[in-house]
């Protein structure tokens, strides 16, 4: 795997682990009943999904990246190409349709910053009618729901870029296997360090935490938006760089 598309796959993991909404869930995760157990779950769905996407890449190209300006070469700059104008399409959308109080979708999942009719928080309940199922289920310290959570808040259109250029790489490579190892490590290297804070200092760690949670909830818009506009933009550049070449 060339350096440039290391670089690209680096991006793409900073920005999955910098993304505020699973980050924003992941810390009720964890100050539920057996926070500790319960964000292992999370964090083993979370990871799972990106070693499942990964293998089937991996088995589609058998391991070996498309000849340049080959047709399987020209067909992969042009999904990422693809991704990356459907990033910039999403964040400029969500900064102009954004409604106070109301809901913004991301990648099929649900920005839900806002409270219930209760006041209740409504993140702890994603995904219409199961919702209150599985915040009742997390809540008991259960362990799948938690895993479940993890698929559903995925960021998968940045999954989607990190598969696009992991078709580029070449499994002969030993350290081709490092760097995919690397790219689930940085994707997950948030919740990795809520997860090691809240097993090492749990009370005080739920404090900061939820605290911590507050502030991310007021400047969750921002962040997804210049997230999705600026990896939307480089994979665009890179994508008609390559094309063009």
């Amino acid at each position: 795997m060339g350096s440039p598309m290391v670089l690209d796959l680096m991006l793409v993991a900073l920005a999955i682990t910098l993304d505020p909404l699973p980050l924003m869930a992941f810390v009720l995760v964890v100050a539920s009943a057996r926070g500790v157990r319960t964000g292992l779950a999370f964090i083993a769905g979370w990871m799972a999904c990106f070693v499942a996407v990964l293998v089937l890449v991996l088995t589609l190209t058998g391991g070996r990246p498309p000849e340049p300006r080959s047709p399987p070469s020209t067909a992969g700059l042009a999904v990422k190409l693809a991704i990356g104008v459907a990033l910039v399409a999403y964040g400029v959308r969500r900064h102009l349709l954004r409604r106070p109080g109301g809901e913004a979708e991301v990648d099929g999942r649900r920005d839900r910053t806002a409270r219930t009719p209760s006041g209740e928080d409504a993140s702890a309940h994603p995904g219409g009618g199961s919702s209150s199922f599985l915040g009742s289920r997390l809540e008991r310290g259960a362990v799948w729901p938690a895993a479940v959570l993890a698929v559903l808040l995925q960021p998968w259109g940045l999954v989607a870029a990190g598969a696009v250029t992991v078709v580029d790489a070449d499994g002969d490579h030993t350290s081709t296997w490092f760097v995919l190892v690397a790219f689930c490590l940085l994707a997950t290297a948030s919740l990795l360090v809520v997860e090691t804070y809240i097993a090492v200092r749990p009370e005080r760690a739920r404090r900061r935490l939820l605290a911590m949670r507050t502030w991310m909830a007021d400047h969750a818009h921002q962040a997804i938006v210049a997230g999705s506009v600026l990896i939307g933009l480089y994979l665009v550049g890179k994508s008609v760089y390559g094309l063009a070449g």
